[in-house]
């Protein structure tokens, strides 16, 4: 071969390797550049914060089937149409409709006083006149169990020192199937909370079993719960008058709300991510889960508003039904469920500073690519990656197969001050932690919207 021709090819074999390296250097450029442009405009304003607290001062708490909730998502659809979000649109969902109406609890012996309650999501009302009744405390199943041959005729108190949520929640599932399979006429317990400040906490019971009487359940907070157990060791019961008008009303419509930035490589293959809009129908949510749904839905403005052009489809889904049904994770898992969902990713945490992403696959070396996320997470916070994500909105899509991603956050237990009860306000919101958790959701969806 000539030498000339040898030296030529030589020479340009160099230089394509070198433009190849260069090109290298400028992809990782770029993504360091990106990554620095979505975490500085994150925390650039309380722009995320103030859309929080309109939504939640303006259109109040957001219980499924609620004027207030229905309100909130016309609100979320026309901003995102504002925004300038591709494939806007609501999708319709039946959703359970239980409505509180007035509760009163009242301690007649040996003194009076009026004790505040909150009716649990799915309990009966009590007859017009209430119901009067002698209490009986007892600590958790087995002791009422123990004590059964007492409870016919009284209202049951669970008074549960806190352990955990997890342990405590089941008080409120299915308290009232206990002290009814007891004989008892009613239950209340102690709100699932580390905390008390005469706050209750809501929340979804089970749905009655149609072996056993239905009857009234409800939470009292921590300081009254304790107040009775110490009245009932006197020996002298105290009597209380518990009324309800809690009721179960036919399925009302609501929505799931979407926006989208299409994909450019694979417009067909799917992120979806998002928070549930609906919320209990005490405080107004901005925990749980205003904050969630407010963060993803800013991640993808972010990554829009930078002119950030995703290879896959980046979708914003605001789920509703959360809270008492799960109807709009189910409703849009059904609507899609042909559609290629590379992830569904959930945020429903608590509004604290970010502390992990929680990833789970069928595929176990994929754990492994989003693990390479850490480096720029940590630009955030104190943010690892780890096994185990998902949610409940998301569920649903994970039965199926998709991959499920989830941000934790560090509450250091306050998370549960908050949880379902009047507290859970935008007060309660520190700007600076939802503007850190938007951008973690953003840094990490993009870069998982990068992966091969």
């Amino acid at each position: 071969m000539n030498k000339t021709l040898v030296f030529t090819i030589i020479f340009l074999g160099m230089i394509l390797k070198s433009m190849g390296s260069d090109k290298a250097d400028v992809k990782m450029e770029n993504r360091e550049d990106i990554i620095h442009k979505i975490i500085k405009s994150a925390m650039a304003d309380s722009s995320a914060w103030n859309r929080l607290a309109y939504m939640c001062d303006t259109y109040g708490p957001r219980l499924a089937g609620s004027e207030g909730l229905n309100k909130a998502i016309d609100w979320v659809y026309r901003e995102m149409k504002k925004d300038g979000l591709s494939n806007v649109h609501k999708e319709k969902v039946m959703v359970p409709k239980w409505v509180r109406g007035h509760e009163k609890c009242e301690m007649l012996e040996p003194r009076y006083a009026e004790l505040p309650i909150l009716g649990i999501g799915g309990s009966i009302g009590t007859p017009k006149e209430g119901i009067t009744a002698p209490i009986l405390v007892v600590h958790s199943f087995d002791d009422l169990k123990l004590k059964k041959d007492q409870a016919k005729g009284k209202i049951v108190v669970f008074n549960l020192p806190w352990a955990s949520y997890g342990a405590n929640v089941q008080y409120r599932f299915r308290g009232a199937f206990a002290a009814a399979e007891a004989g008892a006429v009613a239950s209340l317990f102690r709100s699932a909370s580390p905390v008390g400040f005469r706050n209750p906490h809501t929340g979804m019971m089970g749905q009655y079993p149609d072996s056993l009487p239905k009857t009234p359940h409800a939470a009292l907070s921590m300081e009254d719960a304790n107040m009775l157990e110490r009245l009932f060791d006197t020996g002298h019961a105290p009597v209380i008058r518990l009324y309800m008008e809690a009721e179960t009303m036919p399925d009302a419509e609501s929505f799931n709300v979407m926006s989208e930035i299409p994909g450019t490589d694979k417009p067909d293959d799917i992120i979806a991510m998002g928070g549930h809009s609906d919320s209990w129908d005490v405080g107004t949510g901005a925990h749980d889960d205003g904050g969630g749904m407010i963060a993803t839905w800013q991640a993808l403005k972010i990554l829009k508003d930078l002119g950030i052009q995703p290879k896959k489809t980046i979708r914003a889904v605001m789920w509703v039904n959360e809270e008492n049904g799960v109807r709009g994770g189910k409703a849009y898992a059904e609507a899609h469920k042909d559609e290629k969902h590379s992830l569904v990713f959930e945020f429903d945490s608590g509004v604290f500073p970010p502390s992990g992403i929680g990833f789970t696959s069928t595929d176990s070396t994929l754990l492994q690519e989003i693990k390479k996320f850490e480096p720029y997470l940590k630009k955030i916070g104190d943010i690892d990656v780890h096994n185990g994500g998902g949610g409940v909105d998301i569920g649903p899509m994970m039965k199926l197969g998709t991959n499920g991603m989830s941000l934790s956050t560090k509450d250091d237990g306050k998370y549960f001050w908050f949880h379902h009860s009047p507290s859970d306000t935008p007060d309660n919101v520190n700007p600076e932690d939802l503007n850190k958790c938007v951008a973690a959701i953003a840094v990490a969806i993009y870069l998982y919207s990068e992966l091969p």
